[in-house]
């Protein structure tokens, strides 16, 4: 016998939330499905708090830095590390980030890494996010994904990003701002 799983909608997920039901439970939804939150170690942390200061100054007066905030998509509501969303910050009083307003994604990813790699990269790609970066902490570099493609037919594969750049030393430039010039070593911390 195989066991089925529910699918939430978005909707759902929202009452379940509202009810308090999963109040101070560390979940998102990812694809239709509850999916448990990996605690953070020391070193994921402080990349993320390190680099959220980094770009709040680098991007001020151009883009919402936000820190480890659910955005609204599709079928999901994941949480990623930093999201990078267009201003002003009073459009997000009555609603969460959804795709139009993001510039891009970032995971700080060590214990998730496959996960994030794989299953957060489809979900991001088909709901058009243009630019999502992996700090892969594992193997010390960063993986910028752009250019979602939309694949209709199920022979080519899933919704993936057609272009995958790894960084490991340098600089990178974000698609939506070119000339801000981000440097490795404030990204790569361990």
């Amino acid at each position: 016998m195989s066991a089925t799983t529910y699918k939430w909608s978005i909707d759902e997920w929202h009452e379940l939330i509202e009810s308090g039901v999963l109040a101070d439970k560390p979940v998102e939804l990812l694809e239709g499905e509850i999916v448990e939150m990996s605690p953070e170690g020391v070193e994921h942390w402080y990349t993320n708090h390190s680099l959220v200061k980094y770009l709040r100054k680098l991007l001020e007066n151009l883009a919402e830095v936000i820190q480890a905030q659910s955005i609204t998509l599709d079928n999901s509501e994941p949480e990623p590390d930093i999201t990078i969303a267009r201003l002003p910050d009073t459009i997000y009083m009555t609603r969460k980030p959804i795709p139009e307003d993001i510039y891009w994604l970032i995971e700080v990813s060590n214990k998730t890494l496959k996960k994030d790699l794989e299953q957060k990269a489809i979900t991001y790609a088909r709901n058009g996010i243009p630019e999502y970066w992996v700090i892969d902490m594992v193997n010390k570099k960063l993986i910028v994904h752009t250019q979602p493609k939309d694949n209709k037919s199920p022979s080519e594969g899933s919704h993936r990003y057609s272009q995958i750049v790894e960084y490991k030393v340098g600089v990178v430039s974000p698609q939506a701002f070119p000339d801000i010039v981000i440097s490795l070593d404030r990204v790569l911390l361990f």
